[in-house]
């Protein structure tokens, strides 16, 4: 049975939906405000990695002990804004307690891992589909460090990656030195997940794939969501900002951090908050890492892409409207500049580009994933959080396998929304 589907936002998750949806012949709308894979998307600022080991959640044990500096040290790589804080506490609560113990951090590292496995093989499918083969690489991440002890030191996070199967390759001193003879000899120590790839051009490969849904019949409509017609528990229409509805008998929820107020409408009122994280573009910057690696002593992930050389990571808690504090950027670019001696220090102003985005966030480190509370015909397929980018391709064929009854290809019952109710 075909069905006419309007997908709420063009990001990685909406794209590949479309393409998905387009595959079993459903007639399809996109609905998105701006360009697909513009600046203002998380799809188009994020770090670019394909990390299918990125199975930990953000919170961990005794983590509970560290709110208070994230409070009161507003630069640090996770911080909350004070005013910020009675609004997201209960968010926090529920944040902290997803990683209380090593039992519910395993928990969802066994949840995320079918989710993440084989993404960067999805991508390179999607990427040549699309005529941009060239954007997706395969060749593994690093995870890098100053010690063996500092390794150590997340013992946790390793073990329970192993334990869910993934593997990785130690590379420690002059093994080290010949895979990045660029990076800061105070890095001794390094992990590389074969598995693991990433994209050389996050914004330019999204706005490819809504192209290829385009050109196979998909309608981009450039307008927001607002709200959704449900009679008798069927969907009707999606209601839009300008005032006028679109027809429709199904609609796929994957606005991002503004999806919350889409699925309280229809029927789920989910804990969904942005995480805002910024990055740094070193334009036609060509020295520096051979791999797309994150640095431990800086808290970030660095990756060579086509235009240049980008840092991103950082954590802000602090909403929709508070200006954007920049000082965080320039501590990415000073981290930059320390871990790579060898990159330039006297670019013009035009070559260094700053970006805060909006991850969509929910407090357990699970997405949001199956039919809405409200109706059948409502698809939640938001709240990936840092691992939005990588979860796109298998997010969007289980969105299509939901809407046609089909058995989903893995387990999702930890992914539902009713799990807040």
């Amino acid at each position: 049975m075909t069905r006419d589907v309007a997908v709420i936002g063009a990001g990685i998750t909406g794209a590949a939906t479309a393409l998905e949806l387009l595959r079993d012949g459903h007639q399809v709308t996109i609905l998105e405000p701006a360009p697909p894979g513009g600046e203002q998307a998380a799809s188009y600022g994020n770090a670019g990695w394909f990390s299918s080991m990125s199975v930990i959640p953000p919170s961990g044990p005794g983590l509970w002990r560290k709110v208070p500096g994230f409070v009161l040290d507003p630069l640090g790589p996770l911080a909350i804004r004070w005013r910020y804080l009675p609004k997201v506490l209960p968010w926090l609560l529920r944040y902290l307690a997803a990683g209380w113990t090593e039992e519910r951090v395993l928990r969802v590292a066994q949840a995320l891992r079918p989710l993440l496995q084989d993404s960067p093989v999805l991508h390179a499918a999607l990427a040549a589909e699309a005529g941009v083969p060239e954007l997706v690489e395969h060749r593994g991440l690093i995870n890098a460090y100053t010690s063996r002890t500092a390794f150590e030191g997340e013992a946790m996070g390793w073990r329970i990656r192993r334990q869910v199967g993934i593997t990785w390759t130690e590379l420690e001193g002059a093994a080290l030195r010949k895979a990045e003879p660029d990076l800061d000899p105070a890095y001794t120590f390094a992990v590389l997940i074969g598995e693991a790839g990433r994209c050389l051009d996050p914004g330019r490969y999204v706005a490819a794939l809504v192209a290829l849904a385009q050109h196979r019949g998909a309608v981009l409509r450039q307008a927001a969501a607002t709200g959704l017609r449900i009679e008798g528990g069927r969907l009707r229409a999606v209601t839009l900002a300008d005032g006028s509805a679109l027809a429709c008998d199904a609609a796929v929820i994957c606005a991002g951090a503004r999806s919350k107020a889409l699925a309280a409408i229809a029927g789920d009122p989910v804990p969904l908050e942005t995480e805002r994280g910024y990055h740094v573009m070193l334009r036609g910057v060509t020295q520096g890492p051979r791999h797309s690696m994150s640095l431990s002593a800086a808290k970030m992930v660095v990756n060579p892409m086509r235009d240049g050389l980008r840092a991103a990571g950082q954590v802000e808690i602090a909403g929709f409207d508070a200006a954007p504090n920049w000082k965080r950027a320039e501590i990415l670019r000073d981290h930059l500049l320390k871990s790579f001696p060898g990159l330039p220090r006297d670019l013009p102003a035009d070559r260094v580009a700053f970006w805060m985005g909006h991850r969509p966030s929910m407090p357990d480190g699970l997405p949001c994933l199956g039919p809405s509370h409200a109706t059948p015909d409502v698809i939640h397929a938001f709240g990936h959080g840092h691992v939005g980018l990588v979860a796109g391709p298998r997010t969007g064929r289980l969105v299509a396998q939901l809407l046609a009854g089909r058995e989903p290809e893995i387990p999702i019952a930890a992914f539902s929304p009713a799990r807040f109710r």
